[in-house]
């Protein structure tokens, strides 16, 4: 890489455990979102654009899987999206996305383990920057969709290292297999970052839940 990640990131990446994760992401909560926007951290503000695109105004709540600060939250607000929800397994991080103002409801969990929503509860989830190296596992997509309505729609980021390393194409395809969601959209690869960290490529896939 050109230039060197922030400490806390590094930090975030080096975790192998959900305890050293959580621990990371503890200690790095105060400066997350100012590290994070020097180094060009664009993904919080581009999902906006596909959810814009493919679910309309007014479906119903919608929910920021892994929304970490927040930082997702206000601008879908601004777009018209007026009932969002965010999950994360952070304590400290979900008192910081409190202060924006822009959830409706905010839920502590893990994101590979049951949720505790409703079936169908959403008209779409959408998600950045938590499936990647360290983080929520492609088992976490199951639960994410039980809660998501049929004609309702899955926005999310996958790092592209991880994509088959870490099997979530297969886990795209066994749960296009079982009947649970049809592919919409996957873009091509793009930077996470706009500043630094050039090799940090992610992908979007956008499915609609059957």
């Amino acid at each position: 890489m050109s230039e060197r990640m922030s400490e806390g990131l590094e930090k975030v990446y080096a975790a192998r455990t959900a305890a050293g994760l959580a621990d990371a992401y503890s200690t790095w909560s105060t400066d997350y979102d100012r590290e994070t926007l020097s180094l060009g951290y664009c993904l919080p503000f581009l999902i906006a654009a596909w959810v814009a695109r493919h679910v309309p105004r007014g479906a119903g709540p919608l929910l920021d899987a892994g929304c970490g600060t927040g930082l997702s939250g206000p601008f879908l607000r601004a777009l018209g999206y007026d009932a969002v929800e965010g999950l994360d397994f952070s304590a400290d991080m979900l008192a910081l996305a409190a202060r924006r103002g822009a959830y409706s409801v905010l839920t502590r969990a893990a994101l590979g383990e049951l949720l505790p929503y409703e079936n169908g509860r959403f008209a779409a989830f959408f998600s950045t920057g938590v499936f990647t190296e360290g983080h929520a596992p492609a088992s976490g997509l199951d639960e994410l969709v039980r809660a998501t309505r049929p004609g309702g729609h899955a926005v999310f980021t996958v790092r592209d290292v991880v994509l088959e390393r870490d099997g979530f194409r297969a886990k795209f395809r066994e749960i296009e297999r079982a009947g649970r969601w049809r592919p919409v959209e996957e873009s091509p690869p793009f930077r996470a970052f706009a500043i630094a960290e050039p090799d940090v490529l992610v992908q979007t896939f956008v499915f609609e839940v059957l």
